[in-house]
């Protein structure tokens, strides 16, 4: 064991520690101190969506997603702090996410159609309303999703992308509802008198 420690050049060791040693500290600080920002950040997110009508497992999987990607984000730091080139981790990263992102170009586009109808308010819950070849009065509007139940009692759920971008008829946005009604009447029968009664009942 001697004899190993004196072919170890002191000088050597002194180069690598003054070298790396301040890096690796560093590395080090930046772990403890991203991942604690980061449990602050996740118990933050946590507790708005849980004061919010998130769906429960809609709710924990936005919580681990930010959760995961946030302490990604953490370790490539660190490892650009040793002089490691994150530039092929972005580069991964990058191309993972538009992968998933051209996977689930549809759920994105729902979830936006939801932000943007519960932003901008076309109609709300318990209005009547038709959009997409369906009439019904809105029983949810959901992230993905919006849930109306017809006159005859089905429920139609509607994406929310195309909701959003297609055309929407609001029955209930004035507060009134106009019915225009085509009554005949035989040769007969009195018109005037008719005239009378259809205008008293308008």
């Amino acid at each position: 064991m001697k004899e190993l420690l004196d072919k170890i050049d002191l000088s050597i060791i002194l180069t690598y520690v003054d070298k790396y040693g301040i890096a690796l500290l560093t590395a080090i600080a930046v772990l403890v101190l991203g991942f604690w920002v980061v449990k602050l950040i996740t118990k933050a997110v946590k507790k708005a969506l849980t004061k919010s009508n998130i769906d429960p497992s809609l709710r924990g999987f936005l919580v681990s997603l930010i959760s995961w990607s946030l302490k990604a984000l953490v370790v490539i730091t660190a490892l650009g702090q040793l002089g490691v080139k994150t530039t092929s981790f972005v580069a991964i990263i990058g191309a993972a996410g538009l992968a998933v992102g051209l996977a689930l170009q549809g759920s994105l586009a729902n979830f936006a159609g939801g932000a943007l109808i519960l932003l901008f308010k076309p109609f709300r819950v318990g209005d009547l309303i038709e959009a997409q070849g369906a009439i019904g009065v809105v029983k949810e509007i959901q992230i993905f999703v919006t849930k109306i139940i017809t006159p005859d009692s089905k429920e139609v759920i509607i994406p929310n992308g195309a909701l959003s971008n297609g055309n929407i008829t609001n029955f209930s946005s004035t507060g009134k509802l106009r019915v225009d009604l085509t009554v005949g009447i035989s040769y007969g029968d009195d018109i005037e008198k008719a005239k009378t009664v259809g205008y008293i009942i308008s």
